[in-house]
């Protein structure tokens, strides 16, 4: 970029573009949520046929692809607020060095280079020191010379000019590669020309957006950062204290960061964490399309000691030592993606409201946050922590039961919101055997547990406090009885299901107000006496035993599962403690102390 170029430049120009993108952004996520939580919903509840499914999808659809002219628009806009920035900074490099020299008398020729004129004390030949033109220097050995050679002038207008030219060369260097780097970034921030959002548009989406950021690096560290191992309190006041463009830029370029800020109000960290499962689901489309699909001859018969037996042929084996685990953890990744989305599709069915993806991610047995309703606003919140075996590969089952839970607490909250709340944000074991009975996936997950809970109690805006419930299973229980341990507790009730123990010995231990600790323990459900082994507290005792403390409700499923099953009472007392209602819960009777002598 040369001088009369980066002169005439008016960087604001590219930030107001900026701001046209970026209400263009909004423009399309408005339209996005219009669609999806009003017209579709509108359509599910008075239209049925095939007709309507089919408007219904196409709707979907369309829902579809204004997220990824949101995304895309956000982008631009970004990437343009990144180069206004840098163009910005350079060209005011540049404006000083040009008024530095004007004032010096200096001339700042087309080139970058200064002409000063003759100057000092006049030599021993009786002539005053010659004038001359400098060129600038943005390599250090070079300016270090110049710089040299005009400090051993007499005449003092080559030091300055020699600085001025030196400034004027480096704003052109910071300019030309702000253009040269953003110039490509913003050339491949378009979509392709069919009206079909794909998945290769959302892996190349990804692509952008990892671009971008990385090119940004500069504008995003000029912006206020977050605070570092933050409290959510924090986390909260940070961003209310950014503007709409500050928020806009963090979204588009770090959603992953944004959307795992607890503290930050649940329609912020759902927008942030919609585009990391589409660019997610995206990518590992793409991967998953370019590897070859398993042999369909997987099993062949063999005879061994004179018996047929059933084993893998050759070239599954071969398929899958190669392809196998890479197959197989997309394929499951994908499953988990595709049961949140089915909660994104079911909202409006039998009054479901909307859902808020308060955290995801593919990393490890991946994590995934989904709330019924908006937990900011809502009179009554419930928070499920499931136990062993919770990935993401499982997790429609756990956002089933949150639903079942919404409907029943619903029903029994005269009128005042509620929003229910799967929570797999940790690692939980994978085996039953192997791993369950070890208590470091409870402690390790315990403090994340503990800053969730501050942060939707951060984020809460409702005209009253919020009633909070925890709703835990099998290890899920013994996770929040370790956050209680070993932390602060952010709830007024704590509910156990079929707990194996919470490393605690009584329900005073759990960190809510006494009588608020409330358990279900089903017919068949072998947990509880397994696990008091490992994870009960002093004496082996777990929350199913009276010497506890905990109100035991009336349980009336059978085995460790189906303590969410509808229509039952095991559901209706959670739903019952949920929206404060513990007096109406049906108890077990309290043991016989003389049952032994009858």
């Amino acid at each position: 970029m040369d001088l009369a170029t980066l002169k005439a430049l008016r960087p604001t120009e590219y930030s107001e573009a900026a701001d046209g993108y970026r209400r263009t952004s909004d423009m399309a996520c408005a339209a996005k949520d219009r669609l999806e939580n009003q017209i579709v919903v509108a359509m599910r509840i008075s239209l049925k046929g095939e007709s309507a499914s089919a408007a219904v999808k196409q709707l979907g659809e369309l829902a579809h692809n204004f997220h990824y002219m949101q995304v895309e628009c956000g982008l631009v806009s970004s990437a343009l607020e990144a180069f206004s920035y840098e163009i910005g900074a350079a060209k005011s490099k540049l404006d000083a060095a040009l008024e530095g020299a004007r004032t010096a008398k200096l001339t700042a020729n087309a080139d970058g280079s200064i002409t000063y004129p003759p100057g000092g004390q006049k030599g021993e030949d009786g002539k005053i020191p010659l004038g001359g033109t400098v060129s600038g220097f943005t390599d250090a050995t070079a300016s270090a010379v110049g710089r040299q050679a005009a400090i051993f002038d007499p005449n003092p207008h080559h030091r300055l000019a020699q600085t001025y030219a030196d400034q004027i060369a480096v704003a052109l260097k910071e300019a030309t590669e702000a253009d040269e780097k953003w110039a490509p970034k913003l050339r491949a921030l378009k979509a392709d020309d069919d009206l079909t959002v794909s998945d290769k548009d959302w892996a190349d989406a990804s692509f952008d957006t990892s671009g971008v950021r990385d090119a940004g690096e500069k504008y995003l560290d000029s912006l206020p950062q977050p605070p570092k191992d933050g409290s959510p309190e924090r986390n909260a006041t940070w961003w209310k204290g950014l503007s709409a463009e500050e928020q806009a830029a963090w979204i588009s370029m770090q959603p992953a960061a944004v959307g795992a800020l607890d503290g930050l109000p649940a329609p912020v960290r759902d927008e942030a964490n919609r585009i990391v499962l589409d660019e997610a689901r995206g990518r590992m489309q793409m991967e998953l399309n370019s590897i070859p699909k398993p042999p369909l001859n997987e099993w062949t018969w063999i005879s061994a000691g004179g018996y047929p037996s059933k084993v893998h042929s050759d070239e599954w084996m071969q398929w899958h030592s190669k392809y196998g685990d890479q197959y197989d953890q997309l394929t499951r990744s994908l499953k988990g993606v595709q049961a949140i989305q089915s909660r994104f599709d079911a909202t409006g069915t039998n009054g479901l409201p909307e859902p808020y993806l308060l955290g995801f991610s593919t990393e490890g047995d991946g994590r995934a946050i989904i709330a019924n309703g908006n937990p900011d606003t809502a009179a009554h919140r419930a928070v499920y922590v499931p136990g062993t075996t919770a990935d993401l590969d499982s997790i429609e089952g756990d956002i089933n039961r949150m639903v079942n839970v919404w409907h029943r607490a619903t029903e029994e909250a005269d009128g005042k919101p509620v929003s229910t709340i799967t929570w797999l944000g940790y690692e939980a074991p994978d085996k039953v055997a192997t791993d369950a009975p070890f208590e470091h996936y409870a402690y390790d997950g315990a403090p994340a547990f503990r800053n969730f809970m501050d942060g939707i109690e951060a984020s809460h805006s409702g005209t009253a406090p919020s009633h909070t419930t925890v709703i835990a299973h099998s290890y899920g229980t013994t996770l929040v009885g370790a956050a209680a341990e070993t932390g602060h507790l952010q709830a007024d009730e704590v509910i156990f299901a079929g707990s194996p123990g919470v490393k605690v010995s009584h329900a005073e231990e759990m960190d809510v107000p006494e009588g608020h600790v409330w358990n279900e323990e089903a017919e068949g459900d072998v947990v509880p006496d397994l696990g008091r082994w490992g994870h009960g507290g002093d004496g082996f005792i777990i929350p199913s035993d009276h010497e506890f403390g905990a109100n035991q409700m009336t349980t009336d499923t059978e085995g460790h599962s189906d303590y969410w099953k509808g229509g039952t009472t095991s559901l209706r007392n959670q739903a019952l403690v949920i929206v404060g209602k513990g007096d109406d819960v049906t108890l077990e009777p309290p043991p016989d102390p003389w049952a032994h002598v009858k």
